[in-house]
C-alpha cells in the first residue's frame, strides 16, 4: 500500500520516499520495525521539505523521534547521511547512527570545509572552465552544507559481519563504486536486499572519480556487480527509483550499460576532443544539465577514462589540465 511517499514493503518494512531539490528528485529511505522501536535505514538531505515528508511519515505510523531506535547509513552521499544528525536534535538521548567503515576516509574529506579548493581544482584539472568551476564548486558546498548538523557520535559498521535491522538479521555486503564503501544489507531468510545505490532500476547509478575516490571506482563497481550475479535476491529495496524484482537481469543490464559506455568513451577522443570536459560533453547532453548534473558527468567520464587507461586504451599527461590521447 501507498499513501503519501510512504509505502509499506512488507508489515515491518516501511519505504519513506524523502524529496530533494535535483532532477533526481526522490531518495527512498527505509524504516524497519522491532520488537523495541524502529531502525531508519538512510535518512534524506537536510532540507524543509524533506523534515515536512519525514514528520508526515512518523504521524502516518503514529510514532515520535523517541521510537527510532538507530539509524544506520548505506554510503556516505549527503543524499543519504545528511539528516543523521538533525534526527539525533529531536530526541533527548541522541539515537546512534551507524556507519559503513570504508565510507570514514572519504567522509573525512568529503566533509571537511577546508578541501573546498580542491575541489575547484579538481574540475579545472579536467577541462572546465574558470567560470564554470566556481559556480559547480559552490553548488557543490551548499549541498554538503544541506547535510549539516552532523551526528554527534557515529558508530561504524563492517562488511560480512551480520546487523539487526528491526526485527530482522541481515549480512553485512560491501559494494564499491558509487561510493568507496558502501554496504548493502542482505536478509539470506527471506532473500531481501536492501541494495542503497549499488543497483538501480531505470537508471544506472553514478560512478566517478572524484578528489578523495579510491583508484579505479569502475573496475571495483564492475567486479562487484559481477560478484553478485549468483545472489539470491527475490526484491531488492534500492536508494532511488523502483523495486528490483528481477535481480541477476538488472544487474547484466547495468554491466552491458558501462561496457557500452567505455567504448562510447574511446570513440569520443580525438585530436580536438581531450579534456574530461571535452570528452564528457561528447557522451552526455551535459549542456542541457544542471551544474549538480555536470559534475557527476564530469566524474563519470573520468572513472571511465580511469579504467580504459587501465586497460591499455589511453593515456594522459601531467598538465595543469590533464589531456588523454589514443595508445
Amino acid at each position: 500500500m501507498t499513501d503519501n511517499g510512504i509505502t509499506y514493503i512488507t508489515d515491518d518494512i516501511v519505504q519513506v520516499q524523502i524529496p530533494l531539490p535535483y532532477a533526481l528528485n526522490i531518495v527512498n529511505c527505509y524504516l524497519l520495525r522491532g520488537d523495541t522501536g524502529w531502525t531508519m535505514v538512510d535518512s534524506g538531505l537536510n532540507t524543509p521539505p524533506a523534515q515536512s515528508q519525514w514528520k508526515s511519515a512518523l504521524n502516518h505510523l503514529n510514532i515520535t523521534p523517541d521510537d527510532i531506535e538507530k539509524i544506520v547509513i548505506s554510503h556516505m552521499h549527503p543524499d543519504h547521511f545528511g539528516m543523521a544528525g538533525w534526527w539525533q536534535t529531536l530526541v533527548d538521548t541522541p539515537m546512534p547512527v551507524y556507519v559503513p567503515i570504508g565510507e570514514k576516509q572519504q567522509m573525512d574529506m568529503f566533509y571537511d570545509s577546508d578541501n573546498a579548493d580542491d575541489f575547484y581544482s579538481w574540475l579545472v584539472m579536467g577541462g572546465m572552465d574558470d567560470g564554470h568551476s566556481r559556480d559547480v564548486a559552490d553548488g557543490f558546498n551548499q549541498t554538503r552544507n544541506a547535510a549539516k548538523p552532523y551526528p554527534i557520535r557515529q558508530d561504524f559498521i563492517y562488511p560480512d559481519q551480520m546487523i539487526t535491522l528491526g526485527s530482522r538479521q541481515f549480512k553485512m555486503i560491501h559494494t564499491p563504486g558509487h561510493s568507496d564503501g558502501q554496504l548493502m544489507f542482505y536478509d539470506e531468510a527471506d532473500e531481501l536486499l536492501l541494495s542503497g545505490d549499488h543497483v538501480l532500476m531505470k537508471i544506472t547509478p553514478n560512478v566517478g572519480t572524484w578528489p578523495q575516490t579510491e583508484p579505479n571506482p569502475l573496475g571495483r563497481f564492475m567486479d562487484s556487480l559481477q560478484s553478485l550475479t549468483d545472489l539470491n535476491v527475490k526484491q531488492a529495496l534500492p536508494g532511488h527509483k523502483w523495486l528490483i524484482t528481477d535481480w541477476r537481469g538488472r544487474v547484466e543490464e547495468i554491466i552491458i550499460h558501462h561496457k557500452l559506455r567505455l567504448i562510447h568513451t574511446l570513440d569520443a577522443i580525438d585530436a580536438d576532443t581531450q579534456t574530461v570536459y571535452d570528452i564528457s560533453r561528447k557522451v552526455f547532453p551535459i549542456d542541457r544539465f544542471s551544474l549538480h548534473e555536470m559534475r557527476f558527468a564530469m566524474a563519470e567520464t573520468l572513472a571511465h577514462l580511469d579504467l580504459l587507461e587501465i586497460q591499455g586504451k589511453v593515456t594522459h599527461d601531467n598538465g595543469d589540465v590533464r589531456r588523454y590521447q589514443l595508445i
